[in-house]
């Protein structure tokens, strides 16, 4: 959605995410969803309510001169929809000169913010590994090649190469999650599968760390005689800041929230998110908005008992507003 007021032809895109997540929530409020495994566990029906008061603010007062993007997109919880928006053509069918995101922090307390120049998300990854051995009975482990010892020998080797191969200034996170092997307690299996992320800063970390999981887990598993196949899936690349957009953000949010309350210096978060295709494709910032308040919005995103606090929707929808009024100023 989308409109233009006056005659210059700047614009700016503002996005927010409306996707939940696969979760039973368990906060027991009364708007607490009705659908069994499925709750805003990470406040994106929030991101969206602040974006539809800006619209409505900006509707009313008309303070700005250009165009101006309202972007609600689905599927970020690992269903890639900013990738897909901006393959299918977001930007040449809604030309933005500039294009700003943000997200609840449930870590910053309500009234503050962060408009960091740089990297503040990290590329997300799928990696899984299957390994192949000889079955047999658990009785006679000799006469097989067990792929579940073979599998915590990969598991135990993973872990050095953030340890020791990764350079310490650089962040890296290697973890498994998932360790799946056999059926019954007296068959030793002939296949284990072993998945989990790989969250990096620096896109050549990001290809280090592809290439020695590959070399590890192959090499690791040749030593016991049973192979390792290795596939890596690049999800989301690291969201990174334009530091010109970022310090635009901060100079808006200041304007609302006061100057001492808008941080420039926090260090990124090793999560994932989307937002970040839209930054490769036009200049822009993405800025976490503090909801912690004093007696709600402190727990986490992602976890069932997680509740957008509505005292941010205001503070996050006057933002908007005041970057859409200092990007596309009348007169």
């Amino acid at each position: 959605a989308g409109w233009r007021y006056g005659r210059r032809g700047r614009s700016i895109g503002l996005r927010a995410d409306m996707d939940c997540l696969a979760m039973e929530e368990q906060t027991g409020a009364p708007h607490a969803s009705t659908i069994p495994g499925r709750m805003h566990g990470c406040g994106h029906d929030g991101h969206t309510a602040t974006l539809l008061g800006a619209a409505k603010y900006l509707a009313e007062t008309r303070n700005f001169d250009g165009t101006i993007h309202f972007i609600f997109q689905p599927a970020e919880e690992g269903g890639g929809g900013g990738r897909v928006m901006v393959e299918e053509g977001l930007f040449e069918r809604f030309p933005c000169d500039q294009v700003y995101g943000i997200h609840n922090d449930p870590s910053l307390p309500l009234g503050e913010c962060s408009a960091v120049p740089g990297p503040v998300l990290a590329a997300s990854d799928r990696v899984a590994i299957t390994i192949r051995g000889i079955g047999g009975h658990a009785a006679k482990p000799h006469l097989a090649v067990d792929p579940v010892m073979v599998g915590a020998h990969v598991l135990v080797a993973l872990q050095a190469i953030v340890a020791r191969r990764v350079d310490p200034l650089h962040n890296a996170v290697l973890s498994i999650t998932q360790f799946h092997a056999g059926s019954a307690s007296n068959v030793i299996p002939d296949v284990a599968e072993l998945k989990g992320t790989v969250r990096t800063l620096l896109p050549e970390v990001r290809d280090q760390m592809e290439r020695l999981i590959a070399q590890v887990a192959t090499s690791t598993a040749a030593a016991h005689e049973a192979t390792a196949e290795v596939v890596y899936s690049r999800l989301y690349p690291p969201t990174v800041n334009h530091p010109e957009e970022a310090i635009r953000a901060a100079r808006a949010a200041a304007t609302v929230m006061g100057e001492a309350r808008v941080h420039t210096d926090r260090p990124p978060v090793m999560g994932g998110e989307d937002f970040s295709f839209m930054l490769n494709a036009r200049p822009g910032a993405f800025v976490f908005m503090g909801q912690h308040g004093a007696d709600k919005g402190g727990v986490p995103v992602h976890h069932p008992k997680y509740d957008f606090n509505d005292d941010m929707l205001p503070i996050g929808a006057s933002y908007f507003a005041a970057l859409v009024e200092q990007e596309l100023p009348r007169g």
